[in-house]
């Protein structure tokens, strides 16, 4: 089975460019990648979903 990367949220937003609290309200509205939240309560976006999150701006944008 192949590992999936998990992004910690600080790398996400370093990767977008966008603070945390912009982040939250775009993800408030449905428009960010999926988070997912481990047991200990840290949050992680897979390398997939960023991607995906990512083509589906720029095919808004076009």
């Amino acid at each position: 089975m192949a590992s999936t990367k998990m992004l910690k949220l600080p790398e996400v937003l370093a990767e977008i460019g966008m603070s945390r609290a912009a982040f939250y309200r775009m993800r408030a509205r449905g428009h960010a990648p999926r988070l997912i939240k481990l047991p200990n309560g840290q949050l992680r976006v897979r390398r997939g979903d960023l991607d995906a999150w990512w083509a589906r701006c720029e095919q808004r944008a076009a």
